[in-house]
């Protein structure tokens, strides 16, 4: 299941802020693995939105999955403004990755993790750094991590969003 607002609508203009689309993603899931969701909404009101959810799944992967959709949907709309998307998260599995280029050695070591065990998610590691790495090095999405629970308006948003996808 997936739902997603218009992005290009007029209002989805409004959410510029110095050349930075910022867009916040969070997963949620009922046990771990259990049933999950996901979201995504454009700061600072949280429109335009997506979400969705998997009835057996784990809480990274729903991480994973915000991430591909938000940049999925919204990538495009940063582009077309020539802004640059940046995506919040509370996730550090999600953000530590680019953060510290985990993905680079992941690639050269034919997606084996540093205890040379498969990478975990590595089909949507892949989706995602498909959609990460068609845009120039200069214009990819940046991540930025956000603290969860501690009252960021949009990251509780977001984690709302999530948990009612988890939920349907």
């Amino acid at each position: 299941m997936c739902e997603h607002e218009n992005p290009m609508s007029n209002q989805a203009s409004s959410h510029f802020n110095d050349g930075v689309l910022v867009v916040y993603t969070d997963g949620a899931c009922s046990g771990n693995p259990g049933s999950g969701g996901w979201a995504w909404a454009v700061a600072p009101g949280g429109d335009p939105r997506g979400s969705g959810g998997e009835t057996w799944t784990t809480n990274q992967r729903m991480e994973l999955v915000a991430a591909i959709e938000a940049i999925r949907t919204m990538g495009p709309v940063a582009r077309a403004s020539t802004r640059q998307l940046l995506i919040v998260s509370d996730s550090n599995y999600v953000v530590n990755c680019f953060r510290d280029r985990w993905w680079v050695r992941w690639q050269a070591n034919g997606w084996r993790n540093a205890k040379k065990e498969p990478v975990a998610n590595a089909d949507l590691w892949r989706d995602l750094l498909a959609l990460y790495q068609a845009y120039p090095e200069a214009e990819r999405p940046e991540f930025r991590w956000v603290k969860g629970h501690s009252g960021d308006t949009m990251n509780d948003l977001v984690d709302q969003l999530a948990v009612a996808a988890s939920q349907t």
